[in-house]
């Protein structure tokens, strides 16, 4: 059993989430700048340094609050079986969507570029037929890994999906509320708007409940708590 104080695993919470957004913020602000020509070249670097910047987050935080990360992720612990209290599971998805926000503006702060709203749209079928993909599919990594006590690679497994999900799905695989959330506060290159960014949030939603129920078909043995 997980002892770890609340506080604690929220403020872990909080900073993993901003520091992973920092990281997807700043790596594309940084790839605009270096690569202005190559679109392609872009988002290379800015997958090359998601997929690394997650690992090494989640490989952080992981002893202190199961590094979720992801509102998804934490909802999709809950109905699998873990045992959490509401206000833990209340205070964890605020402190990733705030954490999410503070990211996106450190990355700004970083790179000297204004905190505003995204314009950039991203709002097709298509794409947000890719979130409901890139979620089902973390998700199902994600417990596969812990429902057969193999959690020990959750962080540089879940680095490599995201990295490759970046070009496989035609959204760059949000798959994170959190995440989606903290992108609205930048008008650069991992931009989202406002309402693209509303629509990707029930994508995610619908991919989570499909991932649910891939783990609970493939994995149905009952397991330990996530968190």
């Amino acid at each position: 059993m997980n002892t770890t104080p609340l506080w604690r695993a929220v403020a872990a919470e909080f900073l993993g989430t901003g520091l992973l957004v920092a990281v997807v913020v700043g790596s594309g602000i940084a790839a605009q700048r270096l690569s202005p020509a190559d679109a392609g070249l872009q988002l290379l670097e800015n997958s090359t340094a998601t997929a690394f910047g997650l690992a090494v987050l989640i490989l952080i935080f992981q002893t202190v609050s199961g590094s979720h990360f992801n509102p998804v992720v934490t909802l999709a612990d809950r109905a699998l079986g873990a045992e959490s209290r509401a206000i833990g599971i209340v205070t964890f998805i605020a402190a990733q969507i705030l954490g999410g926000i503070g990211g996106a503006i450190l990355a700004n702060l970083m790179f000297a570029v204004p905190t505003t709203l995204s314009t950039k749209d991203r709002l097709s079928v298509g794409q947000l037929l890719g979130e409901v993909v890139a979620t089902a599919g973390l998700l199902l990594l994600i417990f596969a890994l812990v429902r057969t006590q193999r959690t020990g690679l959750v962080g540089p497994a879940v680095g490599a999906y995201i990295g490759a999900a970046y070009w496989f799905t035609s959204s760059t695989s949000f798959a994170n509320p959190a995440v989606t959330i903290g992108r609205v506060f930048t008008d650069t290159f991992a931009g989202i708007a406002p309402l693209s960014a509303l629509a990707y949030l029930g994508a995610q939603l619908v991919g989570a409940a499909v991932g649910v129920g891939l783990v609970l078909a493939f994995f149905p043995a009952a397991r330990k708590a996530f968190a």
